[in-house]
């Protein structure tokens, strides 16, 4: 090891990848951040210096926006060449986009986890590690936002999804990865543009915020109710950004009385703003003052709608954020 080896933080959260099951009990977390670096084969070859933090043992369901928060303050602090972050997969779609929006720094934040726990036969914790401590170090990723990496494939934070319950290629991303490892080189294809940044310091602001999900033959009944208990709604949408008919008095009178953003169900592609024109289209509810969420998904939407309430912005200023999403 050099004296100018890149530097890497690892931080365990937890999940999957730090669990291990116990005699006739179900996996819970039990692994430190030294004992998942300890496990990796072929780390030491790499010449990458790791430092290890032991951040928190939660599963990724029971994380919560503060200690993200806290996490990011932590990961700016450090004079390190990159971040690693190994948590549940649950819930990397979510904080790995609140990460993006609210650090500000060059250097590359990876998050990783497992779909297999180290009990069970082929883990894919130990590789994922590896992969991902190789991109953190690595010059080509930097200036790419955070970044997820799962099965050598480097996924932007704003696009990847979890679109499998077990399987261990469970995450993907539309339009596709920004890149992938392959015989040790990290090789970044494209970048996504810029994405807005929240600054959460001083964020003291109670918000509650919520995903309603239309379907077929809705009311409003049930958005209404939702709504009253919210501070802001992402609604997720028929396609485009589209809801029954019946349900549109309802948004309408939720629109007035907090921000509502419009986004699709579909996971992927545009809310239109013109193309259709019924009641209940993508341009008939932006006309009564709904938010378009543009490109992002629903649990996108809402992450940075939620950080949006907490920093105390009018809907003025969130229409304002929201707009800068290709």
């Amino acid at each position: 090891m050099t004296d100018n080896a890149p530097c890497v933080a690892v931080f365990s959260l937890g999940g999957t990848i730090a669990m291990t099951t116990q005699t006739g009990g179900g996996a819970t977390p039990t692994l430190s951040a030294d004992d998942l670096v300890a496990a990796v084969p072929g780390l030491a070859e790499t010449g990458i210096a790791v430092e290890v933090h032991d951040f928190r043992r939660l599963p990724g369901a029971s994380l919560s926006i503060s200690d993200l928060l806290d996490l990011a303050v932590a990961i700016e602090t450090l004079p390190v060449d990159g971040v690693v972050i190994t948590q549940g997969t649950d819930t990397i779609e979510e904080t790995s986009y609140l990460l993006d929006l609210v650090t500000t720094s060059d250097m590359p934040i990876v998050v990783t986890g497992a779909m297999r726990h180290a009990s069970l036969a082929g883990a894919d914790g130990p590789a994922n590690v590896l992969a991902a401590i190789r991109v953190a170090a690595s010059t080509e990723a930097r200036g790419t936002g955070t970044v997820v990496v799962f099965g050598d494939e480097i996924h932007a934070a704003r696009w990847v999804r979890k679109t499998h319950a077990t399987s261990p290629t469970a995450f993907t991303s539309y339009p596709g990865p920004l890149g992938y490892v392959a015989e040790d080189r990290v090789r970044i294809m494209t970048r996504p543009s810029d994405s807005p940044k929240v600054d959460p310091r001083g964020a003291t602001t109670p918000a509650r915020t919520a995903i309603a999900t239309v379907g077929l033959g809705d009311d409003g009944t049930i958005l209404q109710a939702i709504g009253d208990q919210a501070d802001g709604l992402v609604i997720a949408a028929f396609g485009a950004g589209h809801v029954p008919m019946a349900c549109v008095d309802a948004l309408t009178d939720l629109a007035k009385r907090m921000p509502v953003v419009l986004a699709t169900r579909t996971g992927s592609g545009p809310v239109l703003r013109q193309t259709y024109g019924f009641p209940g289209s993508e341009s008939d509810l932006l006309a009564r003052g709904l938010i378009s969420a543009s490109t992002l998904d629903p649990i996108k939407a809402r992450i940075l709608l939620q950080l949006l309430l907490m920093i105390a912005s009018d809907k003025d200023q969130i229409t304002e954020c929201f707009s800068v999403i290709p």
